[in-house]
């Protein structure tokens, strides 16, 4: 199986942004989990970070019939950015939406998010975690 992972803008900066809400563990750790944790249940995955809604939608549309599942944390675009939502409705792949924090108890703005309507499951407030619960669930492990 093949899974592709991406985060969108400001991610790259963990461990430097916020870390009361994201830690103080950086992308670099985060890479490393999701590999990690590929490795150990065979699934091939690629990681892709962008801080450029178009860059995301492009990426997107390039993952069609290339990957069987989308692992997606679209950061800020979450609640800004049908284009991600339509590239994501666009290309039919399997779609599980991840954030670190849980947006649900911030600021009202973050409780609305686009990508959950093309998305199957959402992991919401488990930190990295969410990440590889997203990537079980798409393998049904």
């Amino acid at each position: 199986m093949r899974i592709l992972v991406i985060n969108g803008p400001n991610l790259n900066m963990l461990g430097i942004r916020e870390p009361d809400i994201y830690g103080k563990n950086t992308y670099k750790d985060l890479c490393d989990k999701i590999e990690k944790f590929a490795e150990e249940n065979n699934v091939e995955v690629e990681l892709y970070q962008s801080n450029y809604e178009g860059d995301i939608v492009t990426k997107i549309q390039q993952a069609y019939k290339v990957f069987d599942g989308l692992v997606i944390n679209p950061g800020a675009y979450t609640h800004t950015s049908v284009a991600i939502l339509d590239a994501v409705k666009a290309v039919g792949i399997r779609t599980c939406e991840v954030h670190i924090s849980d947006v649900n108890t911030r600021e009202p703005f973050r409780q609305i998010s686009y990508i959950s309507y093309a998305a199957e499951k959402s992991f919401i407030g488990l930190g990295f975690d969410g990440y590889t619960e997203a990537i079980k669930y798409l393998i049904g492990a």
